[in-house]
């Protein structure tokens, strides 16, 4: 592991996109602490701009302050994107495990049912399971999760199907381990590298569907997000240009941070790139 934190510092855009990406953590869990309230109160006169009343951003069309939003935002960005991860993970890499080890019949199913989810478009698929469901937290979890894991899946399959024909695996066969065993111990371990680096990626794309979702009006009524916060200043933003810049800005440097460190990952833990 020393190697391959070595490795990733290496990378120039690793370790920026590392410094960006700690940078939005540590600004979603002192929320409170820099912007105590909630940012829904009224805190300025309205379309106080950027610097004026004491409004670092500026305020929106109610006074709300657009800097308290977006340290608040980051909070409900991140927490969805990592647990819509999560969520995906759970079902990709479980169901690719299976179609890859037991292969036949049962890894032709789950490939059918994998492709069955890939032929619909994940976001129109996120709308109408949010709007079936209600808009909620937990709603847009697993409707985010639901539409991420067939790439995860596919790509655990592969990996799982490579690693069960390596010699040590078949060893363990042979000493008569369980099924689970193996897969546990074995393969898994020496298949989680790409699945670590994908996984990065689908927590930037579980963003960028949460605050689409949120723009659309299909966010949690209850928290403040950066979809919301664009979606409410498109009406006006020739006038009021602060209150869809700064959090687009907050989505866009989010994003680009954790694609670099999934970049630098996939470098890292890739060991014929590890070692040039």
């Amino acid at each position: 592991m020393s190697d391959v934190f070595k490795t990733f510092l290496r990378r120039p855009a690793g370790a920026v996109g590392l410094l960006l990406l700690t940078l939005v953590i540590l600004m979603a869990v002192f929320a409170s602490v820099l912007y105590p309230g909630s940012p829904w109160d009224m805190s300025s006169i309205p379309f106080s701009r950027p610097g004026e009343n004491g409004m670092l951003m500026g305020s929106d069309t109610m006074g709300r302050n657009i800097a308290a939003g977006v340290v608040h935002g980051a909070r409900i960005s991140m927490v969805i994107g990592v647990a819509s991860t999560l969520t995906a993970l759970l079902i990709g890499v479980t169901l690719g495990c299976v179609a890859g080890y037991a292969g036949g019949f049962v890894d032709a199913a789950i490939v059918r049912f994998t492709e069955v989810f890939q032929t619909i478009p994940n976001f129109v698929l996120a709308i109408l399971l949010v709007a079936i469901l209600t808009p909620s937290i937990g709603t847009i979890i697993l409707a985010i999760g639901l539409v991420s894991w067939p790439p995860l899946a596919r790509l655990t399959r592969a990996q799982v199907q490579a690693v069960s024909q390596r010699e040590f695996v078949q060893a363990a066969r042979c000493q008569g381990q369980s099924t689970l065993s193996v897969v546990v111990r074995h393969v898994l371990p020496n298949a989680v590298s790409p699945i670590i680096v994908l996984g990065a990626m689908t927590v930037a794309a579980a963003i960028l569907i949460e605050a689409a979702l949120s723009f659309m009006g299909l966010g949690d009524p209850n928290y403040m997000s950066w979809g919301y916060m664009i979606g409410a200043g498109r009406t006006v933003i020739r006038q009021a240009w602060w209150m869809s810049v700064f959090p687009g800005l907050a989505i866009l440097i989010t994003v680009i941070a954790i694609n670099l460190v999934g970049e630098a990952l996939n470098d890292a833990l890739n060991p014929r790139i590890s070692r040039a």
